[in-house]
């Protein structure tokens, strides 16, 4: 990776760019990492909490996966690498079928290796072939069902434990999404665990205990807010070392997953593989709304992005953290300031390492009451699968084709129903692997069977899921506001 060149005299001038091989002063460049951080903040503390795994490991892994994601793509493509929202629907499935940690960062690993394949491929190949395996109705139908299939672990295991709290946390969620403008409607999700945190904690001492369902699935009375881990852990020092022996789910607090290897198996893996595509989909739209900001061509570094967050998530779930992936978040923070220097992200990238060595920290975020879960999930579920309905309304797909509605009907019902599919006694699929493999493989069954004219019909654009200029400046907020469209 190139060093930056001094963006003029190191200050912002207004209506001025600052290309990504540029910075501005350190004291300003500093500045911008931190807007950076407190983007990304948020989603790569809470997805590893809903996946069972430790936050204060993913954010440390974040930042290296950062680093290294900038030195691949040389420093072409200004992105943060942060926690994907994606598994958790596959932690959850794990879970369900008696897997443990290590089995979630085994099943997990396997993703990272599919997205570097693709990436070498789209590298020397190009995107078309990607895009002709994946067209934009097989892939949005594998990210719907993705999110879909995680509406019974809101109504399940979350929501029950503090309805009351949950409720408020959606109704600040939504709030904040909505009808706040500028940079806090972006760290939205991170700002309604704050506020959920503190109601349940007023909650605790105004009416006490609440008697309902725990993480275990057992009902009695608890406080909602329990930091007897929280002072047990030291300011300065790494996560720890986890023996998963006798883990079991619900029965130990998150916080206490650390380190540990990574345990395959063939079942698991098949469930988590379909997320690929869903990665594959994120990487390419951000890629092509970093060169349409930019206002530079960057297919030609697309195979890169895409292989370099399969080794980043290969190497964070080698040591028992989430995989890895390009954050919308910090390409709102761009389009806000119209600096665009990869600088700024190695700043990020070397705060999240710093936070990395605060056990403390993770503890308090590990700590965050099952009803604020509650209330963020039954929105950010929600918005997981309706990306999927994105992807289709932005490629143009046409359901008035049998060749694009009748085959990713079943698959989405399947994932979505978490419909099985018994092999034999010790191996099955169901959910969001089956859902996955359903919606593939009779797509392009069907599409083979298809007259020639329903097939010309059924061709969609090349797969976009962040439509050019949808990180534009809103002209009411001036240069510091974002949308996405």
């Amino acid at each position: 990776m190139a060093l930056w060149k001094l963006h003029g005299d190191g200050t912002l001038t207004p209506g001025a760019v600052v290309a990504p091989d540029e910075r501005l002063s350190w004291g300003k460049t500093v500045g911008l990492g931190a807007q950076h951080v407190v983007a990304m903040f948020g989603a790569t503390f809470v997805f590893p909490i809903l996946m069972g795994l430790n936050p204060q490991l993913a954010v440390m892994m974040s930042g290296i996966a950062t680093l290294i994601f900038l030195a691949v793509v040389k420093g072409r493509v200004p992105s943060y690498l942060g926690s994907s929202a994606s598994f958790v629907g596959v932690a959850t499935a794990i879970y369900a079928a008696g897997g443990n940690p290590s089995h979630v960062s085994g099943a997990m690993f396997w993703v990272g290796v599919a997205l570097l394949i693709a990436g070498v491929i789209i590298h020397f190949a190009g995107a078309g072939v990607i895009h002709r395996a994946l067209p934009p109705v097989v892939t949005g139908a594998v990210v719907m069902l993705i999110g879909f299939n995680l509406a019974p672990v809101v109504a399940g295991v979350y929501w029950p434990q503090d309805q009351g709290v949950a409720l408020i946390t959606m109704l600040v969620v939504v709030v904040l999404s909505v009808g706040v403008r500028g940079f806090i409607g972006r760290i939205a999700i991170f700002l309604s665990l704050i506020i959920g945190y503190i109601v349940s904690w007023v909650f605790d001492v105004v009416l006490g205990p609440i008697n309902s369902q725990m993480a275990d699935g057992t009902v009695g009375p608890h406080l909602r807010v329990d930091w007897s881990l929280v002072e047990k852990a030291p300011w300065i020092g790494l996560p720890p070392v986890s023996d998963l022996a006798n883990w079991q789910f619900g029965a130990t607090a998150t916080n206490v997953v650390g380190f540990h290897l990574p345990t395959f198996n063939l079942a698991f893996a098949l469930v988590a593989l379909p997320v690929a595509i869903a990665l594959i989909a994120e990487n390419t739209g951000h890629v092509k709304a970093v060169a349409e900001m930019t206002g530079g061509n960057l297919d030609q570094d697309m195979g890169r992005a895409i292989g370099a967050d399969g080794v980043t998530s290969m190497l964070a779930t080698a040591v028992g953290a989430g995989p890895t992936t390009t954050y919308a978040e910090n390409i709102g923070v761009m389009a806000a300031t119209r600096v665009y220097s990869t600088a700024a992200y190695v700043v990020a990238a070397l705060v999240a390492i710093g936070f990395g060595f605060s056990p403390k920290v993770g503890a308090i975020i590990s700590a965050t009451p099952g009803g604020v879960l509650g209330g963020i999930t039954v929105v950010l579920y929600g918005m997981i699968g309706l990306l999927g309905a994105k992807i289709w309304k932005e490629n143009g797909v046409d359901f008035g084709n049998p060749l694009n509605l009748v085959p990713v009907a079943a698959g989405i019902i399947i994932g979505v129903g978490n419909v099985s599919l018994v092999l034999s006694e010790d191996f099955s699929l169901g959910g969001i692997a089956l859902g996955t493999i359903v919606t593939i493989v009779v797509y392009h069954l069907a599409r083979w069977l298809a007259p020639a004219e329903m097939r010309r019909d059924a061709e969609g654009a090349v797969l976009i899921v962040d439509r050019p200029g949808a990180y534009e400046a809103d002209p009411d907020e001036g240069p510091t506001h974002t949308h996405r469209g």
